[in-house]
């Protein structure tokens, strides 16, 4: 099969610019569009980047039409079963499985880095009581730029590879200290001959005065739940981490900024809305009346945690965390409304023609929420929960981009101008 070709034509010069095709492994091609400015002095318009493509990666794989999201080649699913969070950051990272060897030593180097300078501990002393997670999270992982000046050459794969260890390592215990921060409770250490899942759950839950036991039920959801959302391809905040870190700076501060983004309620926060969603539902009772207006355009309705703007078939990730959510609601026993109101949710929605032919499943962000509540973790933690997941992506892509042969070119989006034409400078009694 022959690669079509593509080229733009000026309608009134007759100038013809050829766009070379880039072809991935996987998906759509790419047309290449470098030169239409220099020669057609015209630029692409696409906002919010539906149609365009800003880098190469190896790294994740998304069909939202047919529901595939691959990691490094793998089906997700295939790794929430079968594999591990760690194991998964190790491939997200270096782009194979790991031997049993890779993986200790691995595993190891990231145990080893999992405590925080106690200077860094000493700036949540600055932050109110009262202020989000994320907010603290967006200062504290930035001010690391300021704690590790010997290894932060960008062009030193070594550098790169410890970079990368010490965030995975530390995003778990910078969030758990916010977590304490706002109950006024005391800080806990890292337990270091615990899995990362169960690390930040004691971490979160334990206290000086009492011993933690950790329910491995509550600690492998949040493990596949970390599987399900260690990466999503160029999604707002990795394009951010990338966005920033093109300049060069110091990589700690590109991922504070990847924080920031993901903060936004249309990105990490759509599983806190499906939580206010429920508590505006209040009882199971008004579930039938709730998604009558749903289905009411008119009626200014939104349900939350169905559908997916990728997604156009099904959430793949959701099909997995559905299980997950009803083992740990079977295993923990909680008697809880606004679980049940989740569930008759889920019920009409996996039911209902309506829903049905218009692809509303619920997603990820539907039953994260739901696992979230269960274990006790408060609404304003949902999103550094994902922020700790992500990490790994985040960190893969700008290593990614750092190593890239030739050095990384600045990004630099175009626009085009709306605001006054050209007019003269009127000195201020004529005004």
């Amino acid at each position: 099969m022959t690669t079509p070709s593509y080229s733009l034509i000026n309608n009134e010069t007759g100038e013809k610019v050829d766009l070379p095709v880039v072809k991935g492994t996987l998906g759509p091609l790419g047309a290449d569009v470098g030169k239409v400015y220099d020669k057609m002095d015209l630029f692409t318009y696409d906002p919010g980047f539906t149609s365009t493509c800003s880098t190469k990666s190896a790294i994740t794989y998304i069909d939202g039409d047919k529901g595939i999201l691959l990691y490094r080649g793998y089906p997700v699913d295939q790794l929430a079963k079968h594999s591990t969070f760690i194991e998964v950051a190790y491939l997200i990272l270096h782009g194979e499985l790991p031997s049993k060897v890779q993986l200790d030593s691995f595993e190891a180097s990231i145990r080893r880095h999992t405590m925080i300078n106690e200077s860094l501990r000493r700036f949540f002393d600055g932050f109110n009581y009262d202020a989000h997670p994320m907010a603290m999270l967006t200062g504290i992982v930035g001010s690391l730029s300021a704690f590790y000046h010997d290894t932060t050459n960008n062009k030193d794969p070594k550098h790169r590879e410890i970079f990368a260890h010490r965030m995975i390592a530390k995003i778990p215990t910078i969030a758990a200290a916010a977590y304490k921060k706002s109950f006024g409770q005391p800080f806990m250490y890292p337990k270091n001959n615990l899995d990362y899942c169960s690390n930040l759950l004691r971490m979160m839950f334990a206290v000086p005065a009492e011993e933690y036991e950790i329910n491995p039920v509550a600690a492998k959801a949040l493990d596949v739940l970390f599987i399900l959302h260690a990466d999503h391809e160029q999604n707002a905040s990795t394009s951010t981490v990338r966005l920033a870190g093109s300049t060069g700076c110091n990589p700690y501060a590109a991922i504070s900024s990847g924080i920031a983004a993901l903060w936004g309620p249309a990105h990490g926060g759509a599983n806190e809305a499906v939580l206010k969603m429920l508590e505006e539902i209040g009882d199971v009772k008004k579930v039938p009346d709730f998604m009558a207006r749903a289905k009411d355009k008119n009626s200014g309705v939104r349900l939350m945690g169905f559908g997916h703007r990728v997604y156009k078939n099904f959430d793949p990730r959701a099909t997995i965390i559905r299980e997950q959510c009803h083992k740990v609601l079977k295993e923990l026993k909680i008697d809880d409304p606004q679980l049940e109101l989740a569930m008759k949710l889920e019920e009409i929605a996996l039911s209902d023609d309506y829903f049905k032919e218009r692809k509303l499943y619920p997603n990820v962000d539907f039953y994260s929420g739901i696992i979230y509540k269960a274990l006790g973790i408060p609404v304003n933690m949902f999103t550094p929960m994902f922020a700790i997941a992500r990490t790994v992506g985040w960190v893969a892509h700008w290593s990614e981009m750092t190593a890239e042969p030739g050095g990384v070119k600045i990004g630099r989006p175009r626009q085009v101008y709306t605001g006054s034409p050209v007019r003269d400078y009127a000195p201020i009694a004529t005004r």
